[in-house]
């Protein structure tokens, strides 16, 4: 087994490193937004550049966050590259220590990293997200004193069937719809009718439809003051069901989903990003066997720089597989647990492949 000195000695070289990277993508990622976000609002009057700059600090962590499994990438590479040409990786060779020996300590750094921007770095991002968009909506003239939002769909199930409902116009947390139109299907799946009104306001168990006009098939249009439409929402699941996924702390994540799933609302989304993020600890491990596989070869034997180029390409390869898969997930053609942990399992095994046909021959 690989001695605790050695191991000590390489878990802090590879996490030292990895986190070295992650804060210069970072600084990097916050000076370009930053920027970016001077440029915008540079016609807006009020707005300072401090604001500015606490703006892009709030949105930061979710785009790094994104870009993690490179920071582990190259911070991996960067590692093995440096104790191959200090011939370190030499010496521990000729005392015995196999390859499987000494990739323990970055194994194991990848897991801990993993785990730890799952349930510490992601809830952060995501808190941090969801201010930075109110902040948006201010500023940007968005309508943002009322919280309004164009084009809201809302699918919704009661005791009396199906509904869906659509607003030119969201306020009150989406709790108060302007612009309502509404289709109403019976307990079987038939569509029974359309209200259309000015404005609805989500009760206890109940949408209030002011000014409303149903239209049954075959027949005329009828007005009311208030028309009653039934349903299981409750106030705050309309903003819930209408959030991404990326903005949703993985802490919250299963109750979420199994709220919106009770609305009779599409959780696809949140169980697609609750397995992703389960799926982490084990795609950074990919990308440090795809890191060894591709920097351990011997400077004296050349080709270093393609070497490193074709690690390079396998990680951004592994990382446009895992977003294709992901929106195979999303858009239903695959289920969520499938889409999430394949990738990773995939390019696990194939940097293992590698790296006993390079070792072990």
């Amino acid at each position: 087994m690989i001695g605790f000195t050695l191991g000590r000695y390489l878990s802090s070289r590879f996490f030292n490193m990895i986190v070295a990277v992650f804060a210069t993508i970072f600084s990097l990622v916050y000076v370009i937004d930053f920027v970016e976000l001077l440029r915008r609002t540079g016609n807006i009057p009020g707005i300072t550049a401090s604001s500015v700059a606490y703006l892009s600090l709030l949105r930061t962590p979710a785009v790094s966050e994104q870009v993690l499994p490179f920071c582990v990438l190259f911070g991996s590479m960067t590692v093995f590259l440096n104790l191959t040409r200090k011939l370190e990786l030499l010496v521990a060779r000729a005392a015995g220590v196999s390859v499987w020996q000494f990739l323990g300590p970055p194994l194991l750094i990848a897991v801990l990293i993993g785990v730890g921007s799952v349930m510490i770095l992601n809830p952060i991002s995501a808190a941090m997200k969801q201010q930075a968009d109110k902040i948006e909506l201010v500023i940007f003239g968005k309508d943002g004193s009322n919280d309004a939002k164009a084009g809201l769909w809302v699918r919704q199930k009661s005791v009396d069937g199906q509904s869906i409902m659509q607003a030119e116009k969201t306020s009150d947390g989406n709790n108060v719809l302007t612009g309502v139109t509404a289709y109403v299907y019976d307990r079987e799946g038939k569509f029974q009718e359309r209200v259309l009104a000015a404005r609805a306001t989500l009760g206890v168990g109940v949408w209030h439809l002011d000014d409303a006009k149903v239209s049954e098939p075959g027949g005329e249009a009828q007005a009311f003051g208030t028309y009653l439409l039934a349903t299981n929402l409750l106030r705050g699941q309309v903003s819930e069901g209408s959030m991404s996924a990326e903005a949703v702390p993985f802490w919250d994540l299963p109750e979420l989903r199994a709220e919106t799933e009770s609305a009779g609302l599409d959780a696809s989304t949140y169980r697609l990003q609750y397995q992703t993020l389960l799926a982490r600890p084990l795609l950074l491990v990919a990308m440090t066997l795809i890191a060894a596989a591709f920097s351990l070869r011997f400077f004296r034997f050349g080709g270093i720089g393609k070497f490193v180029g074709g690690g390079v390409g396998a990680g951004f390869v592994l990382y446009v597989a895992t977003k294709f898969v992901g929106d195979l997930g999303g858009s239903g053609l695959l289920s969520p647990s499938v889409a999430a942990w394949s990738p990773a399992i995939v390019a696990s095994m194939l940097g293992a492949l590698a790296l006993l046909n390079q070792e072990d021959g």
